[in-house]
């Protein structure tokens, strides 16, 4: 049965879908951002100027994603990551990465949903996003942190991991800089799959995680274009790299539509290199692993 508040929450989100098939549209035709004025004037990192980087002290928040961590630690967002409200995570992630507004819109939207807070009205600490599997987005075999099972805080980098991922890169892009591909990414991902999958033994990753992670991992893609020497500072340090902007430079930046062939590419690669390792979940493990979801 709907509730008003679930009718909300379609309506709101049909309306993001449609605002966004407009933006992709718009991109078709609109001028390129140039190079150097992707961040709009007057916001943090204009010309590839970034505020000071500190890192968090003891007692600041942080969470499993490195581009928010990133934003608070150069003081884009709160530096104690804090009483942020929602309205100012989206505002921040589009002009900070050139993420399309309905994206920067759904993805707090989405958090103070499954957060049981207001979008307009209530803030969340960044480490409020490490809530684990359902009804969370913090999920198993993530290509930065350990699982919750090892390290419930979520909270830092694990270095072995990060290494093994921009060690896998075999691409260069235009300028001759190493470069993680889609191919990278999906061998990869299966591979920190099948060892969390093998070692941890609470492991749980339902279709709606699977997703989201190569969600996360796209962002390494399209964002940061996969060049392995700023990857390397984010994801190490959490840091943004002096000089650096996104990527992606469409006038009304990167839309869900857009977006989503790159997140499909490496979703499919991943199942082709679980089945070419033979390390594909059967159907009756698939089918406990989700049933075990629902119960978290």
């Amino acid at each position: 049965m709907f509730t008003p508040s679930t009718v909300g929450k379609v309506l709101s989100y049909s309306s993001i879908l449609i605002w966004d098939i407009w933006l992709t549209l718009f991109n078709l035709v609109a001028p390129r951002k140039k190079v150097g004025a992707v961040v709009p004037k007057g916001n943090p990192g204009f010309g590839g100027k970034w505020p000071e980087f500190v890192p968090p002290k003891e007692g600041d928040s942080r969470c499993c994603c490195p581009a928010l961590n990133a934003m608070a630690n150069h003081g884009i967002l709160p530096h104690d990551g804090r009483n942020i409200t929602f309205k100012e995570m989206d505002a921040k992630i589009h002009t900070t990465y050139n993420f399309a507004a309905t994206f920067c819109r759904f993805v707090p939207m989405f958090s103070a949903n499954f957060l049981g807070k207001n979008y307009n009205t209530d803030t969340l600490d960044l480490a409020d996003l490490n809530l684990h599997n359902s009804p969370g987005i913090e999920h198993d075999a993530s290509l930065t942190r350990q699982d919750a099972h090892f390290d419930p805080e979520q909270s830092a980098p694990y270095l072995p991991f990060i290494h093994d991922l921009l060690a896998s890169a075999t691409g260069k892009d235009e300028e001759g800089n190493l470069i993680l591909t889609p191919a990278d990414l999906s061998r990869y991902s299966a591979k920190r799959r099948a060892e969390a999958r093998a070692n941890n033994p609470e492991f749980v990753l339902d279709f709606f995680h699977k997703m989201f992670g190569s969600s996360n991992s796209s962002t390494l893609l399209t964002i940061f274009g996969g060049r392995v020497t700023d990857l390397e500072i984010l994801l190490t340090e959490e840091r943004i790299p002096e000089g650096w902007e996104s990527r992606v430079r469409t006038n009304a930046g990167l839309t869900f539509l857009a977006f989503n062939k790159t997140v499909n590419e490496v979703e499919r690669g991943i199942k082709a290199e679980e089945v070419q390792i033979g390390n594909a979940p059967n159907a009756s493990e698939s089918q406990s692993r989700l049933n075990g979801a629902a119960t978290v």
